[in-house]
């Protein structure tokens, strides 16, 4: 039998995305608008260990769903992974009589989260929040389509630059396990090769599509590159090589980096969040535990944490025939 839920506590933990803060903002007041407290703890798993953490009502988050990062603060805690540091951390929510936590993070937060809950039967449920939307369960994350938005923009402003000058610009974006960032904003931005992880075109097939592309009469590129991707170079090398075989193209790299988590989140990341936050406290209510809250086809559902920890989403295949149809 579930126990009663008076108490919930919640954490954002790991990399930043855009959307954290409507997310953190919507646990809060569903909380209020069910009668029960709401504890929000700072720097993630490090803020259970330590106890920093406070009340929060419904005015504690107002004005905070237009901004970007996560007030919470986010950190990696080392000593969370050690059955030390996740008993420091019981005994602080025994202590301060927290029912269930509301983890917002990628996968490793919730492999933390699963790993306390069996050891503690401490109720827990995960929202997806990272900019890479490398999470199985969920067609999308919080903070992915914000970061779609940013890429984009800069890629259209390289583009001018790289028009005026006949230039190649290599632009690597995040992505260091998944290359959803790089396929969709490729694709977007209407770029000539799209390089990600889950894919090895190798080097050739790069060249031979670069030659292509000058022979057709285009006098600029653009590149992108996740930056897991498995071609075998970093984005610096690979356009020294690129400019050693194709001595014509004078090749540019720009690294975007953490411009893509910042900013203010997208009206979808907003609603999205929303979305999935309402519902992980009603999971808490309903005596759900160890599951995550995620998007199918405009519907919010869950999914169980075992899944999503050990389960990888897998690229749409068809947008790559699509990049390819397209760069021609």
């Amino acid at each position: 039998m579930s126990k009663k839920i008076n108490r919930i506590g919640v954490i954002t933990s790991g990399g930043d995305s855009p959307g954290m803060n409507a997310a953190i903002r919507a646990v809060v007041r569903t909380c209020s608008y069910y009668h029960l407290s709401c504890y929000g703890f700072y720097n993630g798993y490090n803020g259970l260990i330590n106890g920093n953490f406070e009340e929060l009502d419904a005015r504690s988050v107002r004005n905070i769903i237009n901004l970007g990062g996560t007030f919470l603060k986010s950190a990696r805690s080392k000593e969370f992974r050690t059955k030390e540091g996740r008993e420091k951390a019981y005994k602080v929510l025994k202590k301060e009589q927290v029912d269930g936590l509301i983890l917002i993070g990628g996968d490793g937060t919730f492999t933390g989260g699963q790993i306390f809950s069996r050891e503690y039967d401490i109720p827990v449920i995960g929202v997806p929040g990272t900019i890479d939307n490398d999470i199985y369960g969920t067609s999308h994350t919080i903070g992915y389509d914000t970061a779609l938005n940013t890429v984009v923009e800069a890629i259209d402003k390289i583009r001018d630059t790289a028009s005026s000058h006949d230039r190649l610009f290599f632009i690597e974006v995040m992505g260091r396990d998944a290359g959803f960032i790089a396929l969709n904003t490729g694709i977007g931005a209407g770029a000539e090769e799209i390089l990600i992880p889950e894919e090895n075109l190798g080097l050739d097939r790069l060249l031979d599509s670069l030659e292509k592309s000058r022979r057709s009469g285009k006098s600029s590129s653009i590149v992108i590159v996740s930056e897991g991707d498995k071609i075998g170079k970093n984005v610096f090398q690979l356009a020294d090589y690129v400019k050693e075989n194709l001595p014509y193209y004078d090749a540019k790299v720009t690294v975007l980096g953490h411009i893509q988590r910042g900013g203010i989140p997208s009206c979808f990341d907003r609603v999205l969040a929303s979305r999935m936050s309402v519902k992980a406290v009603e999971l808490l209510l309903d005596g759900q535990k160890n599951v995550m809250v995620g998007l199918k086809d405009d519907d919010i559902i869950t999914c169980p944490l075992d899944d999503v920890i050990h389960e990888k989403p897998k690229i749409n295949k068809d947008l790559l025939r699509i990049s390819e149809i397209l760069s021609t």
